[in-house]
């Protein structure tokens, strides 16, 4: 994968104030969208998770176990250089919103009695490019392998069975790696630690360039339940996952992601602590304190309490003590996406915040 010079082609967040009237949610020069993750800001309000694989108005929620809701008015259609929107709670009634999307893009199809790869067949959307796939199959509950169209080993897959009400599912490969053992998982819905070893949702074995695995656990391969798995794979200057250790001081951690980060999102994997999502949107400028967590429908973090952060132009930098974010010798996984490469590929910095 080359390195990505314009990553707003790939990921953008955008921010909306309610106007409760039908309506497009789009920004010049970027891209029509294929996951559209939205949250009202400033209220007590679920997080809203809408795909072009399960379609418009097929919506989930970060922070609860529920199944597949149909949402008639919320994110009604994909449009050039964004989305649109009914006037439905949650999504444009009232209040002030963020939306982060993301893109795909090309139809993915692989049936795996065909093509030998996997054997589970799976459908959905790809981007090589930005290493982003959003692949839909139907659990067997008995192991199995998924094709996942990137070409190269994701290195974090969030997954959810929308069939029915059961916790989402995140498998961080650089986490289990360093644990020795790639059953472990975290629970996107729930601020729980990672989960102990020789579990079923995952066989213990790493994903490949062609396929990611699943166990016989109902939350990622329920017998005749639909699936879909969001797929990431670290691309030079747009994305990166991994893990970092806290040290508990002020002078924080600093993760180098190799790009000045427009979105951050992090958790604990030894603590129960939530997911706290940061962006450069919603603060432009350090410090970036304005949180906003995954696994809980509260309304946006005032900011401070120890979860200060630094947005650089290579990485983030922690600038506070929160066990939450910095706990000493607590160890954290993460995922960024770019707003400029540290180095673009005609070898040109980029500047800092």
């Amino acid at each position: 994968m080359a390195i990505i010079d314009k990553p707003s082609d790939y990921f953008n967040t955008m921010l909306y104030t309610a106007n409760g009237a039908v309506r497009n949610i789009t920004e010049a020069d970027t891209f029509q969208a294929d996951l559209v993750w939205l949250k009202r800001r400033n209220a007590t309000v679920s997080h809203h998770l809408v795909d072009s694989v399960r379609g418009a108005t097929k919506a989930l929620y970060s922070n609860t176990n529920a199944s597949q809701a149909t949402d008639s008015g919320g994110v009604t259609g994909f449009v050039a250089n964004g989305f649109s929107l009914g006037t439905q709670g949650g999504y444009n009634d009232t209040g002030t919103f963020v939306s982060w999307t993301w893109k795909s893009g090309t139809s993915f199809t692989n049936d795996a009695s065909a093509t030998g790869i996997g054997t589970i067949d799976s459908a959905g959307s790809v981007n090589t490019d930005s290493g982003f796939s959003i692949i839909s199959y139907t659990g067997t509950a008995t192991n199995g392998t998924i094709a996942h169209g990137l070409g190269v080993a994701p290195s974090l897959i969030i997954i959810k069975n929308y069939s029915t009400s059961i916790n989402w599912s995140v498998n961080s490969q650089p986490l289990n790696a360093s644990l020795g053992d790639y059953t472990r998982y975290l629970t996107l819905d729930s601020n729980g630690a990672v989960s102990g070893a020789g579990n079923t949702q995952y066989q213990n074995s790493a994903f490949t360039s062609s396929v990611f695995n699943v166990g016989t656990n109902a939350t990622t391969n329920g017998n005749g339940n639909s699936i879909i798995a969001y797929c990431f794979a670290n691309v030079q200057g747009f994305s990166k996952t991994g893990t970092y250790v806290g040290n508990g001081n002020a002078n924080g951690t600093f993760v180098y992601t190799g790009f000045k980060p427009a979105w951050v999102m992090y958790k604990s994997s030894s603590l129960s602590e939530s997911w706290k999502i940061y962006d450069a949107a919603r603060q432009p400028n350090n410090v970036v304190n304005l949180a906003l967590d995954a696994n809980s429908n509260s309304a946006e973090d005032s900011g401070g309490g120890g979860n200060d952060i630094d947005f650089l132009s290579n990485g983030f930098k922690q600038r506070g003590n929160d066990s939450r974010a910095n706990g000493s010798g607590a160890t954290y996984i993460y995922m960024a996406f770019a707003e400029n490469p540290f180095t673009s590929s005609s070898g040109t910095p980029v500047t800092a915040r």
